[in-house]
This record gives C-alpha cells, sequence and structure tokens, in this order.
C-alpha cells in the first residue's frame, strides 16, 4: 500500500551540492519510500508481468498494466526533464532495429552519445580505485537533473513525499543526460559518502528493491565495473526501459547450483550465448539473494576481474558477466574490425543492446555481427570455471565481505502530497519482432 504523508519543506537542495553549513542541515528532496516485500510478492509480480520470451509474441508490445507508482512516477519525472529540455540529444529520434535470428539482438544507432558522453578520466586496468572528488561525480550534477531521493520506508510500507528531509547523503535518481533508451536513469546510492565503484551487500539489495519496486518487466537495472566500461568512479548503477526482451534474458541456462536453505537462490550459467555469464534466480529472501551476489562481485573485485550485472524479471534474476575485453585490447588481441566499431561492451551492449556509433555499422549490423563483438568479451573456458567456482564458494560462504556505507535510517520522512500522472510510454518496438525472420 502506498501512503502520502504532508508536511512543510524543511530545506532547499541547493544543500546536497556543497552549501557551506549542507553538512549539518541536511536538505530536502522528493522521496520515495519504499516498503520491504517479501520474495512470494516479488516472484508473484514476475508470474503476472512476466515478459514472453517468444520473440514474435505481441504481448511484448503491450503497456503494462497495473503499473506501479514508482513507475509511473518515475516516467513522468523523466518526461519531465525531457520537456524541460535537460538532455544532450534526442534519444528517441535514434533509429532501432531487431537483428534477423535466433538470439534477437537489437541495434541501435546513437550517434549523439558518441560525440557528447563524458571520457573515461581513470584507468581501464583497476578495478578496486580510490575515489576522487576533483575528477567529476554525482555531487556536481545539476539539481534539475535529480529527480527524486529512493529508501526504505521507516514502517515497511511504500510511501512518497514531495519534498522530505533526506539527511546528509541520501540515496537519489536522477537522469542519465546522455540516454540510451527511455527512462534512462541512475540510481546514485549515498550519493554524498564518495563510495567508489564498486558493489557490497548493502548497495546491490538497494538496486534490487528499485527494481521490485518499478514491478514493470521492461524496466531493467544494470552495473559496470571500473575496467567493464563504467565511466565514472562514483558508485552508481544504470537503468531503463526496453520494450522487447533482451537476448540475453532469452538464452537458455544450465544449473549450476542452488543453496542449502529450503528456498534457497538458484545459481546457473547460460547456454549458447557469446558472453559466458553466471545467472542468478531469487530464493525465498530477497537480503540473502543480495548477499549472495554480492559477495560474488566482491571477490572478482578483490581478483582485478572486470564484470558487469543485469538485473531483470523485477528483481527475480540478475546476471553476473565477467569480462575481458580492456584487457584483450591492451594486449592487442582484439579484431581491427571491431575496435573500429568504437562500440564499448558494457552490460547493455554484452546483454543484446548494441549501441553502434558510426552510421555504416549500423546499416550492416547482422546477428554475426553481433557475436562477433561479443566473442572479443567473454572470458575464456578455464577462466570462466575458475570465476564459477569463485561464485559458488561465495554462495557457501556465510561470512559476507562488509561495505563501510552511511546510512540515514533516523531522518524523519515528512513531506507534502503529490498526484503522478498515469503515464504509459509509447512502445517504439511496435510490430520489430514481426517484421524479423527469427
Amino acid at each position: 500500500m502506498l501512503t502520502i504523508r504532508r508536511v512543510s519543506t524543511v530545506v532547499s537542495i541547493n544543500q546536497v551540492s556543497g552549501a557551506a553549513d549542507s553538512s549539518s542541515l541536511g536538505a530536502s528532496l522528493p522521496l520515495y519510500c519504499y516498503g520491504r516485500r517479501d520474495t512470494t510478492k516479488v516472484v508473484t509480480n514476475v508470474s503476472e508481468n512476466a515478459l514472453s520470451l517468444d520473440s514474435n509474441s505481441a504481448s511484448n508490445n503491450q503497456p503494462v498494466e497495473d503499473a506501479s507508482f514508482l513507475d509511473s512516477l518515475l516516467l513522468s519525472q523523466w518526461e519531465d526533464r525531457m520537456e524541460k529540455g535537460l538532455f544532450r540529444y534526442d534519444v528517441t529520434a535514434c533509429e532501432t532495429k531487431v537483428l534477423p535470428g535466433v538470439c534477437g539482438f537489437i541495434a541501435q544507432l546513437n550517434e549523439g552519445r558518441h560525440l557528447k558522453k563524458r571520457p573515461t578520466e581513470f584507468r581501464v586496468d583497476q578495478v578496486l580505485q580510490p575515489y576522487d572528488a576533483k575528477k567529476f561525480n554525482f555531487t556536481k550534477v545539476d539539481q534539475q537533473e535529480i529527480l527524486f531521493a529512493f529508501d526504505e520506508s521507516s514502517d515497511h510500507c511504500s510511501e512518497y513525499s514531495e519534498q522530505a528531509f533526506v539527511g546528509e547523503s541520501p540515496n537519489v535518481v536522477a537522469i542519465n543526460v546522455s540516454p540510451i533508451e527511455y527512462g534512462h536513469v541512475l540510481l546514485v546510492p549515498q550519493v554524498k559518502s564518495q563510495i567508489p565503484q564498486r558493489i557490497c551487500p548493502e548497495t546491490f539489495l538497494l538496486a534490487l528493491h528499485m527494481t521490485v519496486e518499478v514491478n514493470n518487466p521492461y524496466f531493467r537495472l544494470g552495473y559496470n565495473s571500473l575496467g567493464a566500461f563504467a565511466t565514472i568512479n562514483h558508485l552508481h548503477f544504470q537503468a531503463y526501459y526496453l520494450h522487447v526482451p533482451f537476448p540475453i534474458e532469452r538464452a537458455e541456462t544450465s544449473r549450476l547450483y542452488q543453496t542449502r536453505k529450503k528456498g534457497g537462490c538458484k545459481i546457473s550459467q547460460l547456454v549458447n550465448y557469446p558472453v559466458r555469464t553466471i545467472v542468478y534466480d531469487v530464493g525465498e529472501s530477497l537480503e540473502e539473494f543480495a548477499d549472495i551476489i554480492a559477495n560474488a562481485c566482491i571477490r572478482l573485485q578483490n581478483d582485478n576481474i572486470p564484470f558487469n550485472v543485469l538485473i531483470a524479471d523485477c528483481g527475480a534474476r540478475v546476471f553476473l558477466i565477467p569480462q575481458c575485453y580492456a584487457e584483450r585490447q591492451a594486449r592487442g588481441e582484439v579484431d581491427q574490425a571491431v575496435l573500429d566499431t568504437q562500440v564499448n561492451p558494457a552490460v547493455w551492449e554484452i546483454s543484446g543492446h548494441i549501441v553502434l556509433k558510426r552510421r555504416e555499422d549500423f546499416d550492416i549490423a547482422t546477428e554475426d555481427y553481433a557475436k562477433k563483438l561479443l566473442a572479443e568479451v567473454t572470458l575464456s573456458e578455464d577462466r570462466f570455471t575458475e570465476v564459477k567456482k569463485m561464485c559458488i564458494d561465495a554462495a557457501e560462504d556465510e561470512k559476507l565481505d562488509n561495505c563501510e556505507v552511511m546510512r540515514s535510517n533516523d531522518d524523519p520522512y515528512r513531506g507534502a502530497s503529490v498526484k503522478a500522472k498515469n503515464y504509459k510510454f509509447a512502445a517504439k518496438f511496435q510490430n520489430l519482432y514481426d517484421e524479423c525472420a527469427v
């Protein structure tokens, strides 16, 4: 149930980004608080809203019924920022096509992102690097780019406040000013706590809760580690809406492991997909799910193995993708034709949404073209076997690594009511699959 609480505004959002006395006063932002959900509810939501993985299914182009409040809020606020001209280009004008073939790869021509995206400012050969406040970070974004703060409800009941006191370092949802798709946003945990780009159980659980709360199967959340094409060393996740299944979601799986606890999460690997990938399916506990996946990520981080993560199925399925593209590129092992495309294979590309920067690449793109690109990303069989063992060991290890993160659970949630639009976004992929010989 969603409740609205009314109270007066406390202080200005300007104090999020550096007023002299902000550390003592905190800040005021729109605030969405999620209520804790049991995993049974998560799985039920998935079954009710699940995408058909049949590429010819007409249901893949239908709007989600009974959209959640957060889903409508996020879309309406993103559309508002679009009308205000805050994006660097019009992503809705980008050409998109589904490539004929078994996998159903999606190609997008996005020349604006190539020309206007912020460049990487750090080394690509180290997964763990210290936070550097002198370089770009999310405390420097325009305050208009922030949509709302996102945190756990104090009474386990989802609620939204138009203005609320959010403390010194809130979790914020902001637009990505260089978007890949409609509704492209960033989730930045504890934005002022100077957390570098690394995963821990607490922040990964926050990301899971966002996908659960949005409750829209077209909404996926992704993560790129340093060395796997994260471009900013300030902890953040990305998310957007894509109105067809990602090819990685359609791939077959083979079971590797199930946690010993009854109702525990299941661990599998993808079969016949160009990039070797670990797949996690939720059990009875969302917290345990987050702990197991985060612990695997921590081991990859500590072993300096770059990786990407995709959260799908409204939080019930997670893809963990170790990769070695930057390493192979540094050794001169990547095919020159692939390098010429200037494609950075991050989480979206590896999941099957290929963002191309040149018209000539878009025009000639085929399924074989996409597979050739992704083949440069995947680990060898031997290295992947080591990663599989690492992930299973992480699931069996009850003592998880800790992460030093500041919390603001004691802050009061207060605010004025708001009525969000019941916004339904148009599916730009109408009939795309029907036009392809899959």
